[in-house]
Formats: structure tokens, C-alpha cells, sequence
């Protein structure tokens, strides 16, 4: 096998615009330009289901690839399936790519979130190497028999971006929200906050995909209208890189309101162009941002999550100083070129083993 030759496994088209995808697509464009000749598998099915179009799907693929490939495949690809990764595990070198375990997906019942654990476990035995996008996953996967020396850390990039301005001076404050509408990020807790305050000027926009989970996106633009605030609360679907840039520049502050988050790439953008963030202390989100720069609160409490909102809302100098604290951290994050070129170097360091 030529060691620059590398083929990437993803749960349909690459060009989704989520966190998964997106840290995928920058990865295998990094290594392109690293001289690596890279080729995209896109699966079809249900992930993580997994539906047997899935299952004929990926196997399909590691069928067809050639004795001794190196395959990286997403782990909502492969997390559910680990019958085509048995049986291939001694002709291909499969590399798993973890964004977080399945298991952890917000909303899940006991008995599927144990079968997702269970089926995860077995597929992660059968990759020589394991990359995650934090050290919180990292050691995440230690509960899933991943020894550190199978794991290598390649944490996303960040693109430079300009200073927010926030609204024009006849604005309310503008807090943003990037997330698709799903369990796991919380817009449910975010507008329990954001109903209690009424009293304080703003608005809000909710940037995410309507249709991931439209159940419960449903059900959240249900409550927004219960609540009353539907000319204040905007639930904008997804939008494209330019509009979204056009999101964080006007914007006054961010929010990610999340039960888990791998990483957290929304979080990097947004300290970027200097937004203020309330977060939460789930997942990697506090190895993410800058405490200087953000205010934590734990997943799921509404009324400390209003709290850090209001002190953003009401104190202009406390806002300002987290401001800048964002804009000091976010121009020292690494960028994608520095991501890609860790990537690299732990699939050079599998092919030396």
C-alpha cells in the first residue's frame, strides 16, 4: 500500500453542514493538500440505525477496496455496524473517526443506548486506530476498551474570521444559536431561559436544521409560540456559509445550550469573531473555550442558564471583558492546516507501527 493513499467512509453526502461533517470535509481537503490522494465513500441508509441499506451499504465498500487500504470511517457510520469491520479487519487497516460515542446521544432509552455502547465497542476493536476530535473523547473511549496508545487526538480548526459587530445602534442584543434542532443541544432549556426574560431587550436566532429530528424541532417551535416569543425567537433552518457569517457578525453574544458536545466547533467560531459565550459544562465544552471568555453553567438547568444570559444582557462592561477575552483566544486557536497536518502524522505513525 502507498502510504498517501487513503479512503474516508461517510454516512451520506460529505457536504452536510453539521460539526461531523464539516470537520470531515476540512479534513480530507487538508490532506489533499498534504498530497494525500483521498477518496470520499458516501454511504446510504439510516445512521446510526443501523437499516440494512446501511449495513449492504459500508459493506459494499470495504468489499470492493483494494487488500491493505487505509480506510477512515465516521463513526456514525461505523459505530453501529461492526459485522463489515470483522470481517475486513485483517485486509484493510480501518481507522475509526469518533466525533463522540453514539451512546451519549441525548433522548436515547436504556435499552438503545446500551445497544449503541454495546455495538460501538465491538466496532472500535476492530480499527487499528482510533481519532477523536478532543481529549474529552479520548478518554470517553477508555469505558469502551480503547487503550491512549490506539487514540490520537486531532482536535478541529478554526478559520480566522472578522470582529463581530453585533446589531446596528436602534438593535436589541442578538444572541445567536448554531445547532441543528436536535435532543442533545437543548433548545428546549434555552427557551425555558429565555422566557423568564421577558423584561430585558433582545432577540434571538436559531441557526440549525429543522428536519434532522422534526419531531422534535416541532415541538420546540411549539413551545417558543406557547411561550409567546415567536417575533422574538427565530428558528432560521440552515444556512449557508455566507448567511451564517453574516449571523455571527450582527451578533451580540453565543449560545450552546448542549447536554454533550465532542468538541464543540460552533463554540471556536464564535470566540473568533469575539462573541461572549454561554455554554454549558457538558462534554468538551470547557476544554473548548476560554473560561475568561464564557460562562458555564451545568446541562439542563434553565435558571442558571437565564442568569448567565441576563449578566450578558444588562452588564455592558462584563460583556465587553469577555468579548475581548474571546477575541485574545479565538486568534491563537489552531487553524485547519494545523489540523490536517495531525492528521497526517497519526496515519504516519500507524503505518510505522
Amino acid at each position: 500500500m502507498k502510504p498517501k493513499q487513503l479512503h474516508m467512509v461517510v454516512p451520506g453526502p460529505i457536504n452536510q453542514r453539521t460539526g461531523g461533517y464539516l470537520y470531515d470535509s476540512r479534513i480530507v481537503d487538508g490532506l489533499r493538500c498534504l498530497e494525500w490522494s483521498v477518496v470520499v465513500h458516501e454511504l446510504s441508509g439510516i445512521f446510526p440505525g443501523p437499516d440494512r441499506e446501511a449495513r449492504d451499504s459500508l459493506t459494499r465498500v470495504l468489499e470492493n477496496l483494494p487488500d491493505h487500504s487505509c480506510v477512515v470511517i465516521d463513526g456514525l457510520a461505523m459505530g453501529g455496524l461492526p459485522e463489515p469491520l470483522q470481517l475486513h479487519r485483517t485486509r484493510l487497516t480501518l481507522v475509526g473517526l469518533v466525533h463522540h460515542p453514539l451512546a451519549d446521544e441525548t433522548g436515547l432509552d436504556t435499552a438503545r443506548r446500551l445497544r449503541l455502547a454495546e455495538l460501538e465497542q465491538a466496532a472500535l476493536s476492530f480499527c487499528r486506530r482510533v481519532v477523536v476530535t478532543s481529549p474529552t473523547t479520548a478518554l470517553r473511549l477508555t469505558d469502551y476498551g480503547v487503550s491512549s496508545e490506539r487514540v490520537s487526538v486531532v482536535c478541529p480548526g478554526t478559520d480566522p474570521a472578522p470582529e463581530a459587530v453585533g446589531p446596528d445602534d436602534t438593535g436589541s442584543p442578538q444572541i445567536l444559536c448554531v445547532a441543528t434542532l436536535v435532543p442533545r443541544k437543548g433548545h428546549d432549556v434555552l427557551i425555558r431561559s429565555l422566557s423568564t426574560l421577558r423584561e430585558i431587550s433582545w432577540n434571538c436566532v436559531c441557526v440549525g436544521s429543522l428536519v434532522r429530528n422534526p419531531d422534535y424541532a416541532q415541538a420546540v417551535q411549539q413551545q417558543t409560540a406557547a411561550a409567546g416569543l415567536t417575533d422574538r425567537i427565530r428558528f432560521v433552518g440552515e444556512s449557508d456559509s455566507r448567511v451564517l457569517d453574516d449571523f455571527y457578525h450582527s451578533s451580540s453574544m453565543f449560545v450552546l445550550p448542549s447536554y454533550d458536545e465532542g468538541y464543540g466547533m460552533v463554540l471556536t467560531e464564535a470566540l473568533a469573531r469575539g462573541l461572549p459565550i454561554v455554554s454549558t459544562t457538558a462534554g468538551a465544552i470547557p476544554e473548548t473555550v476560554s473560561q475568561d471568555a464564557a460562562i458555564l453553567v451545568p446541562p439542563g438547568d434553565d435558571q442558571l442558564l437565564a442568569a448567565a444570559l441576563s449578566s450578558l444582557l444588562t452588564d455592558r462592561a462584563h460583556c465587553l471583558r469577555l468579548a475581548k477575552a474571546a477575541r485574545k483566544y479565538g486568534a491563537a486557536l489552531p487553524d485547519w492546516n494545523q489540523a490536517a497536518r495531525q492528521f497526517d502524522e497519526a496515519l504516519s505513525e500507524l503505518f510505522a507501527t
